[in-house]
């Protein structure tokens, strides 16, 4: 997947674009997509449009207190893709109290919101997500995909 950068007006487009980059994570066997942005950038509607690509009808709130949603398809219990606030987490040890690994083996898509918060546990590839508000409606979204040479 090459880097790219759009620019949206409108929550609704910003979910599109969300969906493009679910099917694009899919396509090019990706299971983790780290997200930054600052508060009210458009993360969680991001979110909503890739899980409506994958589970269509599911209702998509911020995990802020919860630290993790698990997105279901309607009629299944075995999610597709668990989406993750970050903002509290601050430590290896705050990581490992959520068990956070156990998440990379249940096969899910793996979105995490404020990244920047656990890059010491990102996986060795990924695609990253910047949303930068840029007024009330309009977002620079920039994709790419992160890989770590070994």
């Amino acid at each position: 997947m090459t880097e790219y950068k759009m620019i949206t007006c409108s929550p609704e487009e910003t979910e599109r674009v969300g969906g493009e980059v679910a099917v694009a994570a899919a396509q090019n066997n990706i299971n983790f997509v780290a997200m930054y942005g600052d508060l009210g950038a458009g993360k969680t509607a991001f979110v909503r449009g890739m899980a409506e690509k994958l589970a269509p009808g599911v209702p998509v709130s911020s995990p802020t207190y919860s630290i993790v949603n698990e997105i279901c398809p309607v009629g299944s219990h075995k999610p597709v893709l668990f989406h993750f606030d970050m903002y509290r987490i601050q430590s290896e040890d705050d990581l490992d109290s959520i068990d956070f690994d156990s998440y990379f083996l249940r096969g899910a898509l793996i979105v995490c919101e404020w990244s920047e918060n656990i890059e010491f546990a990102l996986p060795d590839r990924y695609l990253r997500v910047d949303i930068e508000k840029t007024d009330e409606n309009s977002r620079v979204i920039s994709v790419r995909e992160v890989s770590a040479k070994k």
